[in-house]
């Protein structure tokens, strides 16, 4: 089993930036594919970004020209570093992390962590 664990939420202004931080801890299996996914109150969940173990990168419309998704594969952390925030980037974000291989196959989820862009 693989524990996700979220960091790096808060509140911000409308033009600021954020950094979140999601950690993966367990052994005996491979991450393949690392990402990011919000929620808004009464909206569907959507993918923000995702990255797999070397490095491809795929982005939301919304946020490609403003959010950048990083791996470090020693670590088994993913980060997103989100700049020019605005208020609709408001919702809770989830780490998500997928094994396509061996028992442990399958997605995991971390708790999330809440974004909030106001003035």
């Amino acid at each position: 089993q693989v524990q996700l664990v979220e960091s790096g939420g808060g509140l911000v202004q409308p033009g600021g930036s954020l950094r979140l931080s999601c950690a993966a801890s367990g052994t005996g299996f491979i991450i393949d594919v690392m990402g990011w996914y919000r929620q808004a109150p009464g909206k569907q969940r959507e993918l923000v970004a995702s990255i797999t173990r070397i490095g491809n990168t795929n982005y939301a419309d919304s946020v490609k020209a403003r959010f950048a998704i990083s791996r470090d594969n020693a670590k088994n952390t993913v980060y997103l570093q989100m700049n020019s925030l605005k208020p609709e980037d408001t919702a809770v974000y989830n780490c998500n992390s997928k094994v396509l291989f061996g028992v442990a196959r399958g997605d995991y989820w971390g708790q999330g962590t809440q974004v909030t862009v106001s003035s």
